[in-house]
């Protein structure tokens, strides 16, 4: 399969999860672009980084569709979005310049049991509410909050929905609402760690043609040209389950992928 036919197809997998878990599509786009670049016959050392910067520039385009869709149906909750933003691009800067000092392999595994722990946590813990549904938390939690989403995030190329869904389901929304704002709060991230990792690579040797810093535009054109018209489809497929599946949905998602990154 030709590495555009493979862009083509994890686009289309990738809008989907992003709209109905509020993901950005990084737990699809990462191990994609690490597979394919490595196919293309790029400079180990710089692969990994490359997946990642592109994994969120794409997570731009991904985030921007779902967003549209979620708000036509009302569900996201801006006040907490826009209180969570600036924590959020200020870890996403600096996660981006910490991934490139860190080696793949301990990435992998610490973000694999990472995963696992949430999966677990959805399905077994049941929380009281943090706050009510008409209060937010106080500002300095949601900025430090956004922070350690933002740079986690960043660090293994993803748009935050597998931790700002935790943090929000422990809020008591509902899970449509949680998935809604999650998929908002995926923009700001994505922005500031393109960003970071483009500046980030800007001097890196053995970059491919096609390539601006850690940011492989070849591979985000045809992962984003996909991934905008599939999320829609996943935003209607989250808005027609019931919450409580939804978040069983998600934690076995997130399970799948923890054993399949920790035994990779």
């Amino acid at each position: 399969m030709s590495p555009l036919s493979l862009y083509l197809l994890a686009g289309l997998g990738a809008g989907v999860i992003a709209g109905l878990f509020g993901v950005g599509g990084g737990l699809i786009l990462v191990p994609v672009l690490i597979w394919t670049f490595q196919q293309q016959g790029f400079a180990p050392e710089i692969i990994v980084h490359l997946a990642l910067g592109t994994s969120l520039a794409v997570i731009i385009a991904t985030s921007l569709s779902s967003i549209w869709a979620h708000q036509r149906r009302g569900a996201i909750l801006w006040p907490v979005c826009l209180q969570l933003t600036p924590g959020l691009m200020l870890g996403a800067l600096c996660g981006a310049y910490l991934a490139k000092q860190l080696p793949g392999f301990a990435l992998s595994r610490i973000f694999a049991l990472f995963e696992l722990f949430i999966a677990w946590h959805l399905l077994h813990r049941t929380v009281p509410a943090l706050i009510q549904p008409t209060h937010l938390p106080r500002w300095p939690l949601m900025v430090s909050a956004g922070v350690g989403i933002g740079m986690i995030s960043a660090i293994v190329g993803i748009g935050g929905g597998s931790l700002t869904v935790p943090f929000l389901a422990r809020c008591q929304f509902t899970m449509q609402r949680v998935v809604a704002t999650a998929a908002a709060c995926g923009l700001p991230i994505a922005l500031a760690g393109s960003l970071g990792f483009l500046l980030a690579g800007h001097q890196a040797v053995n970059l491919p043609p096609g390539a601006s810093g850690y940011i492989y535009w070849p591979g985000f054109g045809g992962l984003a040209s996909c991934s905008i018209l599939s999320a829609p489809l996943g935003v209607k497929l989250a808005h027609c389950l019931p919450s409580a599946r939804l978040k069983q949905y998600f934690a076995l998602f997130l399970g799948v992928l923890g054993l399949k990154m920790l035994l990779f």
